[in-house]
């Protein structure tokens, strides 16, 4: 079960000398599409539940943020289903490769609720009446330790009854439990078309990048930085999302 969106994942089916920390460059902008399908078990489903989400939180005369946009899956699904008046969606993506694609896509979209797409880190962007705040597999790509900082200061920028989605690849305390998860997460990925130096390649790549956390140090930090309410909402083998209510 191969995904037919965009441009086939090959970046590691050929064997390399070297295998270089993963970065967002053109070459994964170009496949991206692709390799979150094969990559990410369950993304397509919660995507497709954004709108769901976005009736039930967004508010009027509101911002609604898509922090680490890449080609902007969670902008467009924002933007299909707003209903309220006086809504504004922020995207923002460090990577000018992903950026760039993310607003061709956004030009090519007939919606007319208003989209601003900056290339920036979301370290620096500042977050203002917002209703809605997605960090859809974002945050595992900052260092832990300023992780709380990011979610605090979205938190300070959010309305009450505003709602922060944080989506993320967990790991696991016990042995046995990240064993099992793993294995169900490759035999995901070779279901996908992958082979085994594919996936050998892209961990090597990810793992000084991409730096996961039990769902329970998710948790604590976010109630650390003022969410009271919550709540897993979607899990799929080691890959969870969260929402964060003020």
């Amino acid at each position: 079960m191969t995904s037919n969106t965009g441009k086939p994942d090959v970046i590691y089916s050929q064997t390399l000398e070297k295998v270089t920390d993963f970065v967002f460059d053109d070459k994964v902008a170009d496949v991206f599409r692709d390799m979150i399908g094969r990559s990410v078990p369950g993304y397509g489903s919660l995507v497709s539940m954004i709108p769901v989400l976005a009736r039930e939180y967004v508010q009027p005369a509101s911002h609604c943020y898509d922090l680490g946009c890449s080609l902007g899956a969670v902008t467009l699904a924002l933007r299909h289903s707003i209903l309220g008046d006086d809504v504004k969606i922020v995207a923002v993506d460090n990577s000018s490769a992903m950026v760039s694609k993310c607003q061709d896509y956004i030009n090519n979209d007939a919606s007319d609720i208003p989209v601003e797409i900056i290339c920036d880190d979301i370290r620096n962007i500042e977050i203002i009446k917002a209703s809605f705040v997605a960090l859809n597999f974002t945050l595992q790509f900052i260092t832990p330790d300023e992780r709380l900082t990011i979610l605090k200061r979205i938190f300070d920028g959010m309305n009450n009854n505003g709602v922060l989605l944080l989506s993320e690849k967990i790991c696991f305390d016990n042995e046995r439990d990240q064993q099992w998860m793993t294995d169900l997460h490759v035999a995901f990925k070779k279901a996908n078309g992958y082979s085994d130096m594919e996936i050998s390649q892209k961990r090597s790549a990810l793992e000084n990048v991409l730096i996961p956390e039990t769902l329970d140090v998710h948790k604590k930090r976010l109630h650390e930085a003022g969410f009271e309410k919550v709540i897993v909402w979607y899990q799929c083998f080691n890959f969870i999302s969260l929402l964060a209510i003020k």
